[in-house]
């Protein structure tokens, strides 16, 4: 029983392995997005989208973190009209800090969205207001999370990126900052499940099957987005931004997905416990689209991602390093070292323990589909079902 077991995962492994391999060559020589060309002023140079940009940024409780993304959306030029800033409820600073803001940037809005309703997204929530309360005149809707910190002439290289390469959504792939050495073991474990399932960084696609997506910086066309259907079917989501850019893709319209150097950084958990409670929840990209390409994902995670580097310790300890399996799992362990490599340049200044984080790969194989499969979530002390309220 054994040696057809090790001989049924074996086969596994390398018809996953090379669906995987092939997905990371393909993808290898994608695109990103770069400083906007000097002296470029929205919609005068050819190729750049035309008309401005309103920013949404949902927030709950955010005074720790919020001050420096409303330094860096104030650096911003004039292509952004406003910054809104949609409170779910807050009981700390967080409004206050948002009218000293308001203050000083005419451009700074807060919106009262209040606390969201049982069982909703309350991110969701927050974004809804935020469409609602936004200045209709507006071409463009930037969603920023309050712990993004975006550069000066983000949002113009954001938009004449759009335009050059006629895109009406996107999405940026942000820079990681780490809390310390326990969440580097942990984190870039989590972020590689995401590469090993979708591949790097670097295109646009209208498939479904195919796209990613990252709501802490999207951008998007209002008419397209309104032509979805807004936010307001998102509310039973638990990765909205992922589950948007599918409905989009299934109409038919490019979502691109793209690293942006340093234009965008984000600083996304205060340690290791935090990211495990919170990304683990929404790592699994589970909507209504996510059927057996989602179940397939979940299982090259575990066998092409996770298991060779403990398979390959315990073959060597049987003395069967040497066999056609342990030769297997040496190159899968391999490509996994690649992928390390190449996800390095995805975080500012990350502390040694980064390359060990190979070990956490099992703990969040195994994580994913607990995860993928249970319908009541807790994000900040209340109740997020996916498929909402029933």
């Amino acid at each position: 029983m054994t040696r057809w077991f090790g001989l049924l995962v074996a086969a596994l492994q390398t018809a996953l392995a090379f669906r995987v391999v092939a997905r990371l060559a393909r993808t290898a020589r994608g695109e990103r997005i770069g400083p906007a060309p000097a002296g470029t002023a929205t919609g005068t140079a050819t190729g750049t989208a035309t008309g401005r940009i309103s920013i949404v940024v949902p927030v709950l409780d955010e005074a720790e973190r919020l001050d420096p993304c409303l330094a860096g959306l104030h650096a911003q030029g004039a292509e952004v009209a406003e910054i809104l800033i949609v409170d779910g409820g807050s009981t700390d600073a967080t409004r206050d800090l948002v009218r000293a803001w308001a203050m000083r940037d005419r451009r700074v809005r807060l919106v009262e969205a209040g606390p969201a309703p049982t069982g909703a997204n309350g991110k969701v929530h927050n974004l809804i207001h935020g469409l609602a309360a936004a200045d209709p005149t507006t071409t463009w809707l930037l969603t920023i999370d309050a712990d993004v910190r975006p550069r000066p002439g983000m949002a113009r290289a954001l938009l004449a990126f759009a335009g050059s390469r006629h895109l009406r959504a996107l999405s940026v792939a942000t820079q990681q900052r780490l809390s310390g050495p326990v969440e580097a073991l942990l984190h870039p474990a989590m972020l590689a499940t995401l590469v090993y399932r979708f591949g790097i960084p670097g295109a646009a696609t209208a498939d479904p099957a195919l796209v990613q997506a990252n709501g802490q910086c999207m951008l998007l066309r209002r008419d397209l987005l309104e032509a979805t259907g807004g936010f307001t079917s998102l509310t039973g989501e638990i990765a909205e931004d992922v589950a948007l850019a599918r409905r989009i893709a299934a109409q038919g319209e490019p979502v691109g997905f793209y690293e942006a150097g340093d234009l965008v950084e984000v600083a996304m958990y205060r340690g290791a416990a935090e990211a495990w409670r919170n990304w683990t929840r929404s790592l699994p990209l589970r909507d209504a689209r996510w059927g057996w390409a989602g179940r397939l994902g979940l299982l090259e995670i575990l066998l092409v991602q996770a298991l060779p580097l403990p398979l390959l310790l315990w073959l060597a300890v049987r003395g069967q390093a040497g066999t056609i399996h342990g030769r297997l799992n040496l190159v899968l362990a391999l490509v996994r070292l690649g992928v390390l490599v190449g996800t390095a340049r995805a975080y500012v200044a990350p502390p040694f323990t980064f390359w060990l984080s190979p070990v956490s790969d099992l703990a969040v194989a195994l994580a994913l589909p607990f995860q993928a499969f249970r319908r009541r979530h807790l994000w900040r002390g209340r109740s997020v079902v996916r498929g909402g309220p029933r």
